[in-house]
């Protein structure tokens, strides 16, 4: 499971160092192999480890083709998505799509979400938790039962 969010580098060629403390879990668990693709809901990317990617693919294998959401669902996941491993010094190369959609240059946060990570562009994740703070101020939360009984 993966948490945390580490601010992170593209170098010149499009390239970010994965944290050293997820590459050996990475490594051991899914053999340093990981899917890229955009997220649907927000200017970022998600990287999956394959293992968890193949479950996403057996869902996407389940949606419609004549359903117009269904269909924009699956091609935007699996038109971006990218097969990656990790080289040597626990690098990938983001290819110019994905850089592209999530608009990152140079600086970039990965974040852990237990089963995957997003990528930022970094003043995007700042914009972002800014705006996530003000909608959790705002909600009812008492209101969403999962949330209800959800408690730290």
């Amino acid at each position: 499971m993966f948490s945390g969010a580490s601010a992170i580098n593209l170098d010149a060629k499009g390239r970010i160092a994965m944290p050293k403390r997820h590459r050996e879990p990475l490594h051991a668990h899914h053999n340093s192999q990981l899917v890229i693709t955009v997220d649907i809901q927000s200017p970022c990317l998600l990287l999956y480890p394959v293992q968890e990617w193949q479950q996403i693919a057996v869902k996407l294998s389940q949606l419609s083709d004549t359903q117009p959401a269904e269909r924009a669902i699956k091609r935007m996941l699996l038109g971006y998505a990218h097969e990656c491993e990790l080289d040597g010094n626990g690098r990938i190369l983001l290819p110019t799509p994905l850089r592209q959609y999530a608009n990152l240059e140079k600086r970039a946060m990965l974040v852990g979400q237990l089963n995957k990570f997003e990528l930022w562009d970094e003043a995007a994740w700042q914009q972002q938790i800014e705006e996530s703070r003000i909608a959790i101020l705002n909600e009812d939360l008492a209101a969403n039962q999962r949330l209800a009984d959800f408690s730290l």
